[in-house]
Formats: C-alpha cells, structure tokens, sequence
C-alpha cells in the first residue's frame, strides 16, 4: 500500500521544511520573497528589517540588497493554505517537557549566574539560593531579544563598513580624476613649448635662407658696415 504524504515521515518532513519560515520556524504567514528567492513570513521579515533605511540583507544567505524588493509568494501561501488543511506536522510541535537530571522535576526555571535551566527543587537548593532566578519562559524572551539586538548591531555594522568603502571608493576616483588631469595638462604644456620651439626654429632658417639668397657684395657690405 503507498503512503500518504501525511503518514510518510520522510515526505511530510521534507514538505515541512519548504513550508517553514526560518526566521520564526512555523507555517508561512504571507510569505513574501527575496530577489535571492528566499522566502519569509511578511510580519517576521519586516521586523527583521526594522529600523534599516536603504540596504538590506537576506537573514538566510546575507545577500544584499539596495532596496526592499519583496513579492507575494502566492502560490506558496496556497500550497501552506492546503498543508494546513492536510494538517501536516508543522515545526512549532512542542517538545517533550525537559525534566531535571537530580530531581526528576520539570525546568521551569533559569538561572542567571550559572546560565542554566532549573527545577523548582532546585531552586530551593543551597546552590542556587542566593541566584538570581527567572522563569524559563522570560529567559528564552531575553534571549531573543539579545539575538535580534545582535543581529541588527551585525547588519548595521556591515552597513557602516559598505558606506565607508563606497566613500573610499569615491575618494580614489576623484583623486584619479585629478591626477589625469594633471598629466593632460602637463602634455599640453610641452606640447605647447616645443610648437613654440619649433616655430623659433623655423623663422631663423628662414632668415638664414633668405640671407643665403641674397648676392656676395651686399652680403660683404652688410659685413663690412
């Protein structure tokens, strides 16, 4: 008997990941995509993106790009639209609740000095007693608070460092500009002098011609006056 596509491990899997945003790692809403064809939820790539003017970058493969140039997937949203219908395992499921290794209890919370989840035991525990302890939920908050924080210091950086290149750039070719100037210049300036010399050049054969011309006895009365 052939399985169906949502009894097939295998294919459901493979489906799951081309429906899936990566960004927030659920079903596409609106998914809109790149000029790289990536595509991403409308809601999470405009987050993403939040607070940059001019250039943007692609979250998945760092393309960048001049503007924010984004289409609606539709036939994507359709093909999401038809997976949930089939209800198809998205990759939101929950996960089985992690327990303590020591005290079998689940890790509700977060410690902050040592950076590990905790039990409620736990907490009550003479390691932890004087730590600062946060529920697990407002932990894993923070964090991504910290990841997107991180993410737009990144983005803004590599911002910072292509405008500082381009006016490098800038600055080169105009010296270039300048320096080729300058040689044209000086080319015409020698050109100019050696026209200059050459038409001194060409007067004074043609005065020594001239005098070549005329006879003997006024050249010697020339001479002799």
């Amino acid at each position: 008997k052939e399985a169906s596509p949502s009894t097939c491990p295998g294919y459901s899997k493979t489906l799951q990941d081309e429906l899936t945003c990566s960004i927030c790692l659920e079903y596409f809403k609106d998914p809109l995509s790149l000029d790289c064809d990536h595509n991403f939820c409308q809601a999470c790539i405009t987050q993403f993106w939040e607070g940059l003017a001019t250039n943007v970058s692609c979250p998945q493969c760092r393309v960048t790009f001049p503007q924010r140039n984004l289409r609606l997937n539709r036939q994507l949203r359709n093909i999401v639209e038809a997976a949930r219908e089939l209800r198809l395992p998205s990759g939101s499921e929950p996960e089985p609740e992690r327990l303590c290794e020591k005290h079998k209890e689940p890790l509700k919370l977060f410690c902050k000095e040592d950076e590990i989840p905790i039990s409620l035991v736990c907490d009550r525990s003479k390691k932890h007693r004087d730590h600062t302890v946060i529920p697990a939920e407002e932990a894993a908050e923070e964090f991504k608070r910290n990841i997107q924080t991180e993410r737009q210091k990144i983005v803004s950086e590599f911002q910072q460092l292509r405008q500082f290149l381009e006016e490098q750039e800038r600055l080169l070719l105009a010296q270039l500009e300048k320096l080729d100037k300058e040689i044209v210049k000086i080319q015409n300036e020698n050109v100019s002098k050696r026209s200059e010399a050459i038409s001194h050049l060409n007067n004074v054969i043609s005065e020594m011609e001239g005098k070549c011309q005329k006879p003997v006895t006024e050249l010697l009365q020339v001479r002799l006056s």
